[in-house]
């Protein structure tokens, strides 16, 4: 058991079941795995686990079921199930970071690169498209050509037109980016598949893009109704995740190892880079609250359903 979670604990006493701990296959999940894997709260609960979940849909399911206590899950659901009724608090924010360009010319390194160009897009209407959308905007007002935007299905029909030589530039998130880098190294030789290369993360130029907004919290902790009143419990699984995701910043060929456990189909190896290039950095909602709300801020004037309307009250975010 961690430093300093048995005091955080003390004000709610102990539990006599199982927490579960849930998530989609991305890095915001991975300190969660360690954490159900380590009997992270060991003396606190009788025990972790942690389930997969597939889309956002299959989430809510779960949370109305009352079949999940704690989920990773993208910035903007949250606020979404909160404006919606569903009354969950934000614990924590930890992905900064996780857009990357991916393409077959080493020359196009950024984003500004891209003008005039195709890329390929395996999101519509949802919180990347709207960075990006917002990101070339500004690119627009500038002067610079506009890129052509190929919407995909979703990241795997992405891959497998980068990897067939159907398209030379893709936007992803991990850890499909690493996934798609990794099998064009292992299909070098073949007839029609290219070179790759790692482009400008989206984040990096945000930053050039929007200085005074600098910070784009991407993904985090939510707490679910069954547990949105302890806060006792949330700062412990907080601390937690916190000590989990830096073992797995610091190990993350152990993390990747571990990961593959959940999620046979992915190569350790790709796993493992997406580790590498993805920015954990944990911060209570409360303390990111200002970056959150700007985010928000920003999808309520364009895309509103994203969030459910409006900001999420201020008890919405957890300490």
């Amino acid at each position: 058991m961690l430093p300093g979670l048995k005091t955080a604990w003390a004000s709610v006493g102990s539990r006599n079941r199982v927490l579960t701990l849930a998530g989609p296959g991305a890095v915001v999940s991975y300190p969660l795995m360690h954490m159900a894997a380590t009997g992270a709260l060991s003396g606190l609960v009788e025990g972790l686990r942690f389930r997969l979940w597939q889309s956002p849909d299959q989430l809510r399911t779960l949370l109305v079921n009352g079949d999940v206590d704690f989920s990773a899950t993208p910035s903007t659901l949250p606020a979404l199930l909160h404006n919606r009724g569903m009354p969950v608090r934000l614990v924590n924010i930890s992905v900064w970071g996780i857009l990357w360009l991916v393409g077959t010319d080493p020359a196009v390194q950024s984003f500004e690169d891209l003008a005039g160009r195709e890329l390929l897009v395996p999101f519509q209407r949802d919180l990347p498209a709207v960075l990006l959308d917002t990101l070339l905007e500004t690119h627009a007002a500038r002067g610079l050509a506009p890129v052509r935007l190929r919407r995909t299905r979703d990241g795997q029909d992405a891959i497998a037109l980068m990897l067939n030589g159907q398209a030379e530039q893709v936007l992803l998130v991990e850890p499909m980016a690493s996934l798609l880098l990794w099998r064009a190294e292992q299909s070098q030789g073949q007839a029609g598949v290219p070179r790759l290369y790692r482009g400008q993360s989206l984040e990096t130029a945000w930053r050039s893009a929007f200085p005074a907004q600098p910070s784009l919290p991407q993904a985090g902790v939510m707490a679910a109704p069954s547990v949105a009143a302890d806060t006792a419990l949330q700062r412990a699984v907080a601390d937690a995740y916190a000590h989990s995701a830096q073992w797995c910043a610091e190990h993350p060929a152990d993390c990747a190892a571990l990961v593959r456990e959940h999620l046979p189909q992915m190569p350790q190896a790709a796993i493992e880079r997406a580790v590498r290039g993805t920015r954990l950095d944990c911060r209570a909602a409360q303390a990111a609250r200002p970056e959150i709300e700007a985010l928000y801020r920003l999808l309520a004037s364009r895309f509103p359903q994203a969030i459910g309307g409006g900001l999420p009250p201020a008890d919405f975010y957890a300490a």
